[in-house]
């Protein structure tokens, strides 16, 4: 396969074949995130695209059975792009059985139901949906989305918070699995409670079918460090993180989500069903918290 730069999937896609479609991400302006800021955001060429599908399924043949679409948010592209890409892996691919990528809400509430439809007749499975809070301050301090407006009225003043809901509101009405991700100390110490809180509410409002928890790194060389430099933004202290994803579990109420925290960035490593196991990682994160329960060492966490 060929890549430009870095190429970042989620956890669970660690055994999928990685189809680089796009270069970048086409927001790019979170302040904490620096994956996508050495490079220009683009669609790739179709042609070279379907070429890559080609070259992967001559190496790997029927092992392929999951497919990821990188980089940031694949789903901006049109579907005179997405059509044939899943149409070619389908052909070229006879145990494939998953195709996800990353998504913003904007890139949902973009196009229109038949769309969706389309994209998963057409064997696009799972969305990536990155709301990392439900507190709309810190939504808007950490830049997460260019959408200040709803079409519509916009509840109670959350605009973002309510793309994210509706967004995966229309992908499940379309066929598509959402996988929600949050970002531990995204309100920093100043918002810390109201961000777990609000992500607990957005998580149980989206409903989605997976969950997952990261927590935040400040990377040098992004805004959030700036902010962090200047004494503007501080990040929870390990215990307050802890408390944040205590929060979050007893809280959340999804229909039944699959629940995670096994990305290198998180202290715990927890596991289970929410709502149904949240009473049970509660009680670990407790013994956590008291130090009954070893966490991951700092040498062993990353990104």
């Amino acid at each position: 396969m060929r890549y430009e730069g870095s190429i970042y999937r989620p956890p669970s896609e660690a055994r999928s074949l990685i189809l680089q479609a796009t270069i970048g991400c086409s927001w790019n302006q979170c302040v904490y995130c620096a994956m996508y800021r050495d490079k220009t955001f683009r669609i790739r060429e179709l042609d070279a695209i379907l070429e890559d599908i080609d070259r992967a399924a001559t190496e790997l043949g029927d092992t392929v059975q999951k497919v990821f679409i990188a980089d940031g948010d694949a789903l901006v592209m049109p579907l005179s792009h997405w059509e044939p890409i899943l149409d070619r892996l389908r052909r070229r691919f006879s145990r494939l059985r998953q195709v996800s990528c990353y998504a913003m809400a904007q890139n949902v509430l973009e196009k229109n139901q038949a769309e969706l439809i389309a994209l998963r007749e057409q064997g696009l499975s799972l969305l990536y949906l990155g709301p990392e809070s439900g507190d709309e301050p810190t939504l808007r301090r950490i830049a997460k989305s260019p959408l200040t407006t709803l079409p519509g009225d916009g509840r109670a003043g959350r605009p973002i918070f309510d793309a994210h809901v509706e967004a995966a509101q229309r992908a499940r009405a379309a066929g598509l699995r959402s996988s929600a991700i949050f970002l531990l100390g995204a309100g920093g110490t100043e918002r810390s409670a109201e961000h777990a809180r609000g992500s607990a509410e957005l998580a149980t409002a989206m409903d989605p079918d997976f969950l997952a928890a990261l927590t935040l790194t400040v990377v040098p060389g992004t805004p959030l460090a700036q902010r962090q430099d200047e004494q503007r933004f501080q990040l929870p202290d390990v215990p307050g993180l802890l408390r944040e994803l205590r929060t979050f579990v007893a809280e959340a109420r999804p229909t039944d989500a699959l629940f995670r925290t096994n990305h290198a960035s998180n202290y715990l490593p927890l596991g289970g069903r929410l709502p149904a196991d949240g009473p049970a990682m509660a009680a670990a994160i407790d013994a956590a918290l008291d130090g009954r329960t070893r966490l991951r060492p700092e040498w062993s966490r990353g990104l």
